[in-house]
C-alpha cells in the first residue's frame, strides 16, 4: 500500500541519515589518526571509549587511546580511510583501508580490514578492530584480545 511504501521510503532516509552522521565522526576520528591531532580524535570518543583489537590488549579511557595513536600511527605513517558503512541503532560497522610503511620492509604497502563502533551520545564508545597483519602472524590473534565474548553472548 500507499502507507507502507512511505514508511519504507522513510526508514531508508533514517538509515541513511545515520550512516552519514556515524560516518562524519569516524572521518573525524580518522583524521585525527592520520595527523596525531589528539583534539580532534578526543573530541569523537566517549570517556570510556575502549579499542579492541586482534593483535595486542585493548585500549581503555580516551585519553589512554588518543595518546596511543599520537605514538603509534607517525611510526608506521598509516594514513586510514573509511570504504564502507553500514549503520544501524547506536552502532556502525565499517571497511577501511589503511596505507602504511611496515618497518620489515620500508616500503608503503595497504591493508583493508573492518571495524565494529558502538556509540553513546553521539560519542564513540567502542571500537573493534578486525584485520589480518601479515607481519603480525599469531594463532592468538584469531579474535579480539581482552574481549569478554561469553559475557556478550557469542556461541564459543
Amino acid at each position: 500500500s500507499e502507507m507502507c511504501i512511505r514508511d519504507r521510503k522513510l526508514s531508508a532516509m533514517k538509515q541513511q541519515n545515520l550512516s552519514e552522521h556515524f560516518a562524519h565522526t569516524i572521518n573525524r576520528y580518522y583524521r585525527g589518526c592520520n595527523t596525531a591531532d589528539k583534539d580532534l580524535m578526543m573530541s569523537t570518543f566517549d570517556e570510556d571509549v575502549v579499542h579492541y583489537f586482534v593483535d595486542h590488549s585493548a585500549v581503555r579511557g580516551a585519553e589512554r587511546l588518543a595518546n596511543y595513536w599520537v605514538k603509534v600511527a607517525p611510526l608506521t605513517q598509516a594514513n586510514w580511510t573509511l570504504d564502507h558503512i553500514i549503520a544501524q541503532n547506536q552502532e556502525a560497522v565499517i571497511e577501511w583501508s589503511m596505507q602504511w610503511v611496515p618497518a620489515q620492509t620500508g616500503k608503503p604497502e595497504l591493508l583493508r580490514g573492518s571495524e565494529w563502533y558502538v556509540f553513546a551520545d553521539d560519542k564513540i564508545s567502542e571500537i573493534r578492530s578486525y584485520h589480518n597483519n601479515y607481519y603480525l602472524q599469531d594463532l592468538r590473534n584469531r579474535e579480539l584480545w581482552d574481549f569478554d565474548y561469553a559475557e556478550r553472548g557469542y556461541h564459543f
